[in-house]
């Protein structure tokens, strides 16, 4: 289908040779707002490698598939919205991995210190109430148990 490209950029006539379309179709896609050329001082359409590697994909899914340009347009967006996952994706582990490196190079007193996620110590924080909260009452001098005591003697 695709010859080998060495030039920079290709005019439409050179592109609808390469591919066997009608520059019409090259025109339409372009209108759909499936291709953008760039264009020269003089207006003519240019297209890059970038823009062929596109054309392929368009052509392959309306040749091959039967897929209607609707359908192409939508496929394309969702390639498009997927690779800039995936750079997200791949810059996230990226940080992550220099995290971990930076964290497992600095030693921590204790393994809360170097965990990703902070822990809270949950024997401190039950031994010591917070400021200006009363301690809880010891139950036996509670109303209602000196209230039983008092009837159990009599």
């Amino acid at each position: 289908m695709a010859k080998s490209r060495t030039k920079a950029a290709y005019m439409i006539s050179a592109v609808a040779e390469q591919y066997e379309i009608h520059p019409q179709t090259l025109r339409l896609y372009e209108r759909e707002g499936l291709l953008a050329p760039s264009r020269s001082e003089g207006n003519t359409r240019l297209y890059t490698d970038d823009d062929l590697e596109r054309l392929e994909v368009i052509l392959k899914l309306t040749r091959e598939l039967g897929v209607n340009l609707a359908g192409v347009e939508i496929i394309l967006n969702m390639r498009e919205k997927m690779a800039a996952m995936q750079q997200q994706i791949e810059e996230f582990v990226s940080t992550l991995n220099q995290e971990l490196a930076t964290r497992a190079r600095t030693p921590a007193a204790d393994a809360t210190k170097r965990s990703l996620i902070p822990v809270i110590q949950m024997n401190a924080i039950i031994s010591r109430p917070a400021e200006g909260t009363p301690r809880p009452k010891d139950p036996k001098d509670s109303p209602r148990d000196s209230k039983r005591v008092k009837e159990r003697r009599a």
